[in-house]
């Protein structure tokens, strides 16, 4: 034996920098069942179905065991093996068995495991209590009968994106994974990325499904239904086929979606080109006449929900662009009636991401004109490959076919928007041309791409040194805007993506076991760019030719109102609080005090207090209702407090009990 291996069922295994045992025995070709182990989050070591038998030591947790030269690990024991099957029991007596119509059911882990260990009957007596399910979000279903408490949604939640949406709560026998204060997930900071069902293991967190909708659309003979497809879709739909990641299977994709009865079928690349020319444009305006600066990317509904509930005050840095999505959304609705000779209100238009927040996206206000959305439905990769199954197409013998002109057309800029700084890439082709007037001889910028979370990058561009930042993750996203809101940051143009690797890695992606799978979608995209003749969106002349007939000058009016839009702040939290002065009764006074962490942080506790001993000193109780909530989204100047519809930030006893009193002498005819 090697002074750095150790021996697992009787073979020799290398130490190579493992974080634990778990790895260096799947390193070694043996896949150890686990729930709660994923190589990007932290290890848990709950759900103890990754237990080995070390001698000398007895049995632990491999997730959570470091390795050590001369280990003797066994993996298989009859003991082991036992203790993996009663785990599993014991979940499935407290789990929902509705197996069959799960949507998660081909891809469970549970159901996997069970099958695996053998567990053919369970011995524990059920224990399951239905509770109700969460649909109040058009982006995911939360469904607690599912939950096998593996807190893997949490520590995705909490530990990549830094959002901290969802949480354990409760103790002992009555633990449960929830939202913040036991409320839906529309009601909490939930962004929608989707990123918690992704790696839950069971259905506990789905995507929503929409596709009874778009069938329904399908089957409407005065409906005209289009599509549009996502760059990241094409490299990852043939997994659900059997296919390796990132092949890119687009003419196969569009050989079903006729064959379903879609009545075109183009590319989200085209808006995606569309994006690169308003963003790239407005990017040199604000380098030009000094404007706010850095500009953050705003293609990522996630990241742009993030923003408005955690950094309004830098709303003004967000590009105004909208989401190829979105562009692609208002151009068809605004060109096709005429070209398909359809009314509007018939036109369908139903888009295929890789992304859960996009369905969020789509039901946004500013989207919405006279009752018609611009994107009326939204269908995941795993959706599609489910309306296929459906369908009864044998997907990999279907024989090609091509995307429907104009919006069908794309240069390879468009196309590696897909991946984690391929918008960066995308603008920087662009602006390089515009700004030294020759044709770029090499499109290629390896400087922005790479798999890290948050990367640093610099380009010339004519006399100009650019500084640019690359970020997937919206715990990175947050590192990035606390610098510019703190003034200490210098860079130029921020890419964020909300999902790790960029679209590629959304969670309407196929759920995949292969650890290379994002790797591999992301190679297909470049290499599909490759294949392409045109690198750059100012090639795509079927843009240009838009442009010409429908939208005017670039960033000009007409093109500003059909593929630009404008964000707002949002609570992070709605409700109506705590009532902290007894039951409601007639038309009371209401006066709400922030209790969030900055806030209370700055005495709003202490201010709540005094404030409502004060109202009973005073005779007050009967004519004002005391709350406690969160948040006012004015973090930075707590405490803050409502007195009626008065705002007061900074907020003393004495000035509340003022603006009370003005409120309550105020005649009430």
């Amino acid at each position: 034996m090697t002074t750095r291996s150790l021996t697992v069922d009787g073979r020799e295994a290398p130490i190579n920098g493992e974080r634990n045992l778990l790895e260096v025995i799947r390193k070694a070709n043996i896949d150890l069942p686990t729930f709660c182990y994923h190589s990007e989050l932290s290890v848990y070591g709950a759900c103890r179905l990754c237990l080995v038998q070390v001698e000398g030591r007895g049995i632990v947790a491999s997730c959570s065991t470091p390795p050590e030269p001369g280990m003797v690990v066994y993996t298989q024991t009859e003991e082991v093996r036992e203790i993996r099957r009663i785990a599993v029991e014991l979940l499935l007596a407290n789990h929902e068995s509705s197996c069959p119509t799960c949507s998660k059911s081909a891809t469970c882990q549970l159901q996997n495991l069970a099958r695996r260990l053998g567990v053919e009957k369970v011995r524990f007596k059920p224990t399951h209590r239905p509770q109700p399910l969460d649909r109040t979000t058009p982006s995911l279903v939360r469904d607690p009968n599912k939950c096998i408490l593996c807190g893997d949604c949490v520590r995705m939640c909490h530990e990549v994106q830094g959002v901290g949406a969802i949480d354990f709560a409760y103790r002992g026998a009555a633990v449960s994974v929830q939202p913040a204060f036991g409320k839906d997930l529309n009601k909490v900071e939930c962004v929608y990325c989707g990123q918690c069902a992704a790696v839950c293991p069971t259905g506990a967190l789905t995507p929503r499904s929409d596709i009874a909708d778009v069938w329904k659309a399908l089957d409407d003979k005065d409906t005209v239904v289009v599509a549009q497809i996502a760059p990241a879709v094409r490299v990852a739909l043939g997994e659900m086929f059997g296919l390796a990641p990132g092949e890119v299977t687009t003419g196969q994709m569009v050989a079903a979606m006729k064959g379903m009865g879609f009545d075109q079928v183009y590319d989200t690349s085209f808006a995606a080109d569309m994006t690169v020319v308003e963003e790239a444009t407005e990017f040199l305006r604000r380098v030009g006449s000094g404007g706010k600066m850095p500009q953050f990317t705003s293609c990522c509904p996630a990241w742009v929900k993030f923003a408005e509930q955690y950094f309004p005050d830098l709303l003004g840095h967000l590009s105004s662009c909208r989401s190829p999505q979105q562009m692609l959304g208002s151009v068809a609705k605004e060109t096709l009636p005429l070209r398909l000779n359809v009314e509007r209100r018939n036109l369908c238009v139903v888009s295929i991401m890789p992304c859960t927040a996009k369905k969020f996206e789509a039901t946004r206000p500013e989207f919405v004109h006279d009752g018609i959305r611009d994107v009326d439905f939204v269908l995941t990769t795993q959706e599609l490959g489910r309306m296929i199954e459906e369908s009864g197409l044998r997907f990999r013998d279907l024989p090609p076919e091509s995307l429907d002109l104009p919006m069908g057309f794309k240069s390879g800029a468009g196309v590696i928007f897909g991946n984690s700084g391929g918008v960066t890439e995308a603008v920087l082709r662009y602006a390089c041309e515009k700004v030294s007037g020759t044709k770029l001889t090499a499109p290629d910028f390896h400087a922005v791409r790479g798999h890290k979370g948050l990367r640093e990058a610099t380009v010339t561009v004519g006399d100009r040194t650019l500084r640019l930042a690359i970020v997937h993750g919206l715990k990175n996203a947050r590192l990035v805007a606390e610098q510019v809101r703190a003034g200490r940051c210098e860079y130029d143009l921020v890419e964020v993506m909300a999902c790790p690797g960029g679209c590629i890695g959304g969670a309407g992606q196929p759920v995949s076991g292969n650890i290379d799978a994002r790797r591999l979608r992301t190679q297909g995209l470049y290499e599909a760019d490759k294949a392409l003749q045109l690198h750059t969106s100012q090639d795509n002349h079927l843009v240009a030719e838009c442009y010409a007939k429908h939208l005017g000058e670039i960033g000009g009016e007409k093109a500003h109102r059909l593929l630009h839009t404008h964000y707002h702040g949002r609570r992070r939290i709605d409700g109506d609080g705590l009532r902290v002065t007894g039951d409601a009764t007639g038309a009371k006074l209401r006066v709400s005090v922030c209790v969030g962490t900055s806030c209370y942080v700055r005495g709003s506790q202490t201010l709540l207090h005094r404030l409502v001993q004060e109202i009973e000193r005073r005779g007050l109780r009967e004519q004002v209702d005391v709350r406690a909530t969160f948040c006012f989204e004015r973090c930075d100047r707590g405490p803050t407090v409502t007195v009626g519809d008065t705002v007061i930030e900074r907020c003393t006893v004495e000035a509340a009990i003022e603006a009370m009193e003005r409120k309550l002498a105020q005649p009430t005819g």
